[in-house]
């Protein structure tokens, strides 16, 4: 979780139950998560564009031992894909931000590294 004085961004499951301190929901996985409708998700974006590309999330595969190298190509993405993070940082501008995913390895997945990154560029 990280907050400043705009707004709070912390990174969670799609999966966990909606929470008062969620604010805007942006789903940032690719593909829609297997098994959530988009009725009940609670989804207030759904921002693919800012996924890894497939062929990265394809050679990635969760592997562990590829997770340094991982985040420094999508970090390389992200650097060449300018507005869905400024798309991302002006909704955080206006109050607090989930970012949704939906792999099961909590620590091995994009969604830690784009927070990372939102962080590392204000």
């Amino acid at each position: 979780m990280w907050h400043d004085g705009s707004g709070m961004v912390r990174v969670r499951r799609i999966y966990a139950a909606r929470e008062a301190e969620d604010g805007f929901r942006v789903l940032v996985d690719r593909l829609w998560p297997r098994g959530v409708s988009k009725a009940n998700a609670g989804v207030d974006l759904w921002l693919k564009e800012i996924a890894p590309s497939t062929k990265l999330r394809t050679w990635f595969a969760h592997d562990p031992s590829k997770w340094a190298e991982f985040q420094l190509l999508y970090r390389e993405e992200l650097e060449r894909n300018p507005e869905p993070v400024a798309q991302l940082r002006e909704r955080v501008r206006q109050g607090a931000v989930t970012l949704l995913y939906s792999a099961r390895d909590v620590e091995h997945n994009h969604a830690p590294v784009l927070l990372d990154f939102l962080v590392a560029r204000r």
